[in-house]
C-alpha cells in the first residue's frame, strides 16, 4: 500500500501540476506569442538535450543528491512533454497516447500483478518479462522476412551499453562463456593481438582501432559475467580518477607549484598521495 498515491488529494496535485506543465509548453510553442527558441525546436534538435538530461539524472543518483535528482527528473519530464507537444502539432501522437502506451506495456509485462500468473520469484518474473518482450518484437517485425534475436537493440545506445544488450540477447540462446574465466583469457588474447598490431613495421591504424574495440567488447563481457554493469563501472572509475586528479591539483596549488613544471615521477608521487587522501 502506497500512502502517498492512495490519497486522492495527492493524485489531484499530480494531475494539476502535470496539466500546468503541458499548458506551459503549449504557451512556449504558441506560433504567435511563444518563445522564439522553443518554436524553432524539432525532434532532432532537442534529442541531444533529452540524452543529456537522462545522464544528469544518473549523475544525481550516483552522487546520492536527492535535491538534484528531483530537479533533474523534472528536466527529463519536460523533455517528454516537449517531444509530445511537437508530435501533437505534427499530428504524430499526443501526450495521452504516450502515457496510455506505457501503462498498457507495464500491465502487459506484469501478468503476475495484473493478470492470472502466479510467479513470485525473480527468475520466473524475469523469464516471463523477456518472453513478452520477444513476442512484442515479433509482432513489430511481422512485415520482415527475418526476425533476429538482435532486433530492437537501439543503434543509438552508448557503445558499452549496446555491447551489453547484444551480449545479453545472445546469451539467452546459449551463445555465451560458461563462466568468467574464459572471458578473462580472451581479454589477454585480445591485448596480445593489439600489441602485435602496434609492433608492426607499418602499423595499420584501422586494425589497431579494431583490436581496441574488441578489448572493450570483451571487457563488457567480463563485467556482465562478474555481475557488474559496465557503463556504471566506467562512470565510477571516471569519477574516481577525477576526484584523485583534483586532489593532486589542490596539493600542487598548496605548494605554490605549477603542474606543467612537474615531471612524471613527481606527478606519480602526488597521485599516490591523492589516492590515500580521497580513496
Amino acid at each position: 500500500m502506497n500512502e502517498y498515491t492512495d490519497n486522492p488529494e495527492n493524485l489531484d496535485k499530480i494531475s494539476k501540476n502535470m496539466r500546468e506543465l503541458v499548458l506551459i509548453m503549449k504557451k512556449l510553442r504558441n506560433k504567435e506569442s511563444g518563445c522564439e527558441w522553443d518554436l524553432k525546436q524539432t525532434y532532432n534538435t532537442i534529442a541531444p538535450y533529452t540524452i543529456e538530461e537522462a545522464y544528469e539524472v544518473a549523475e544525481a543518483i550516483y552522487e546520492n543528491d536527492m535535491d538534484k535528482l528531483c530537479d533533474e527528473l523534472g528536466d527529463l519530464l519536460l523533455q517528454v512533454v516537449f517531444h509530445s507537444q511537437i508530435a501533437y502539432e505534427l499530428g504524430d501522437f499526443k501526450l495521452e497516447d504516450v502515457i496510455a502506451a506505457v501503462c498498457d506495456k507495464m500491465i502487459r509485462r506484469h501478468p503476475h500483478i495484473f493478470g492470472n500468473k502466479k510467479e513470485k520469484d525473480i527468475t520466473s518474473i524475469r523469464k516471463t518479462w523477456e518472453e513478452i518482450k520477444q513476442q512484442e518484437r515479433e509482432e513489430k517485425s511481422q512485415d520482415s522476412d527475418f526476425l533476429s534475436m538482435l532486433d530492437g537493440v537501439s543503434n543509438n545506445l552508448p557503445a558499452l551499453m549496446r555491447a551489453l544488450k547484444l551480449q545479453q540477447r545472445v546469451s539467452k540462446v546459449g551463445f555465451d562463456w560458461p563462466d568468467l574465466y574464459p572471458a578473462i583469457d580472451k581479454m589477454y588474447e585480445e591485448i596480445n593481438e593489439l600489441k602485435e598490431e602496434i609492433e608492426q613495421e607499418a602499423p595499420d591504424q584501422s586494425r589497431i582501432q579494431d583490436e581496441i574495440g574488441d578489448i572493450f567488447f570483451v571487457a563488457t563481457n567480463i563485467a556482465r559475467l562478474a555481475g557488474c554493469e559496465p557503463e556504471t563501472s566506467l562512470i565510477l572509475s571516471n569519477r574516481k580518477f577525477e576526484k584523485r586528479f583534483r586532489q593532486m591539483e589542490k596539493e600542487i596549488r598548496k605548494n605554490n607549484q605549477s603542474i606543467e613544471a612537474l615531471n612524471l615521477h613527481d606527478l606519480e608521487a602526488l597521485w599516490e598521495k591523492a589516492k590515500k587522501v580521497v580513496g
